[in-house]
């Protein structure tokens, strides 16, 4: 039987073993070895790494594509991948990348310094003619990059406007990974529905709602994977991914609520855990109503009861966050920050003194999301905290990716309050493309709230282009200062990602960087 048969029968097996809560056994028995089946948090928005910016997605991504650099296996550090090596000018202004030789893309065009240049050009010249993939400023990561120019087949160079830290770490990032120049050309703006890259595994099936299907790439140039395919499924609802999981419907679940991890804490399955830099918040709306208002801002960040939600919501899978920036970047993390204490008297004086007492408050909230916890239960603790200091709060649901829809153009005219959750790579990114006054929506970034300090610009301009770690991480920490005063968010949560396997599974550990890597992962 073909693996689109295996697929196919695998789905309406688990399905039915879920609508009628078989035994896991009879279950299990029904999904083929060799053959992943993983619980996602949702549909992904497209499979083009140039259009999407959910971990969701990018858990898909980085088994079909491959960057010029990756992360060591447990860390946030880079190694090479389809660049063998690279040399940095002594200004640090070029780099130069010597490509692996003999790699070619799933639809078996070749992968050379060509296509490098074509992926950059794509991203980085709006007069590419595909250019336009949709309206996330992914172009953010690499905005350094003043031209991309191919020294020969197998050799590439990348010159910047100025030193760029980040660099590096932003090309082992699901932004940097390399699609196939001839699939771009071929699908045009259905390429994210088709996809092609020089990944472990090649794309089989997209099944709108239901399943995205890859395949093993026996040709792989990091050697073939263990797996015959995966099946990716979208399972919004907590609670059903839950059940799927206890039914034997899906080998592998992401994102475990913490009221469900006590179920997986035996055999046959097995609970990971993996601490990263993530950070969950709400963006408050500076631009217009109550919230533009820092005092206001101020008072949202008392009234909510973080350790509440930390310890009841998410039975302790968090730490209560302070600041913008998560302490797994403990090199630029600012440690003598401490998070706003839950004193809702000190909210209701700094509510009244901004003359701001029974506010109507719209929140955005989404039904689950890529990193987003429990967000429906702690969006009702933070509606009821906030009403207890005078709001009027009125929540808002919506399915992630019409969430996103939502909040990612911006919150004016809108709402006041949105939850986001961030997992990145360098302690640049989210600062940089959601904090800067130049990140805001209608200049291409992701600060949908409208934020704006001059410093806090200045400071993160500067960071970008430190070659000194210990000068950057001086940097990074006076903007977290600066940020936790001017509260743009209110600052929740550090998470602790979670997974559970069952025991068909072996070889599978969680990344830092949050991602799913598979090629290693074999089912029984």
């Amino acid at each position: 039987m073909t693996v689109f048969g295996f697929t196919r029968r695998a789905l309406l097996a688990a399905g039915t073993a879920a609508a009628l809560s078989l035994s896991a056994t009879s279950a299990i028995a029904q999904s083929p070895p060799g053959v992943l089946i993983v619980g996602q948090i949702a549909e992904p928005k497209a499979l083009d790494p140039a259009a999407v910016t959910a971990v969701n997605d990018f858990r898909i991504l980085m088994n079909v594509y491959d960057g010029l650099v990756r992360y060591k296996d447990g860390t946030l550090e880079t190694e090479p991948a389809l660049a063998t090596d690279w040399t940095i000018s002594d200004d640090g202004t070029v780099y130069t990348f010597t490509l692996r030789d003999g790699v070619t893309f799933h639809d078996g065009s070749a992968f050379d310094a060509e296509a490098v240049k074509f992926n950059f050009d794509r991203m980085l010249d709006e007069a590419h003619p595909y250019h336009d993939t949709g309206p996330f400023p992914l172009a953010f990561f690499f905005s350094a990059v003043e031209s991309v120019e191919v020294v020969d087949p197998l050799t590439v160079s990348f010159t910047l406007n100025a030193p760029y830290a980040p660099f590096l770490s932003n090309l082992a990032y699901p932004t940097g990974l390399i699609v196939s120049p001839a699939a771009v050309m071929q699908h045009g703006a259905e390429f994210g529905r088709n996809p092609s890259g020089t990944g472990a595994f090649k794309f089989a099936e997209w099944r709108s709602n239901e399943a995205v299907v890859v395949e093993a790439n026996p040709d792989y140039w990091d050697g073939a994977p263990q797996l015959q395919a995966v099946v990716f499924r979208p399972i919004t609802d907590a609670n059903t991914r839950t059940a799927e999981m206890l039914a034997g419907g899906i080998d592998l679940m992401v994102e475990v609520p913490p009221v469900a991890l006590g179920q997986f804490q035996a055999d046959p399955y097995t609970v990971h855990e993996q601490a990263g830099p993530h950070v969950w918040f709400l963006i408050l709306n500076a631009k217009e109503g109550p919230f533009a208002d820092v005092r206001v801002r101020q008072a949202a960040n008392y009234a909510i009861n973080k350790e509440a939600i930390v310890n009841d919501v998410l039975e302790g899978t968090a730490e209560v966050a302070a600041g913008p920036t998560p302490p797994a970047f403990a090199w630029a993390y600012n440690p003598d920050l401490e998070p706003y204490p839950y004193d809702p008297e000190k909210a209701r004086a700094l509510i009244a003194e901004a003359g701001a007492d029974g506010a109507e408050l719209t929140f955005y909230v989404t039904e689950g999301g890529s990193g987003m916890l429990d967000p429906v239960a702690m969006g009702t603790a933070m509606q009821a905290d906030l009403e207890a200091v005078g709001f009027d709060v009125s929540i808002e649901t919506y399915e992630w990716n019409t969430f996103l829809g939502n909040v990612n153009p911006g919150l004016e005219g809108k709402a006041d309050m949105a939850q986001m959750a961030w997992m990145t790579n360098d302690p640049d990114t989210l600062p940089f493309l959601a904090l800067r006054t130049e990140a805001w929506p209608d200049k291409g970034g992701f600060n949908s709230g409208y934020y704006s300090n001059p410093k806090v610009d200045e400071l993160l301009e500067a960071a970008r282009v430190a070659t000194d770690q210990s000068e950057r991480a001086r940097l990074y920490q006076e903007m977290q200062t600066i940020v936790q005063e001017d509260a743009p968010w209110v600052f929740v949560a550090n998470w602790k990602q979670n997974a559970v396997t069952s025991d068909r599974v072996e070889g599978f550990t969680l990344q830092p960087s949050f991602f799913l890597l598979l090629e290693d992962v074999v089912k029984n």
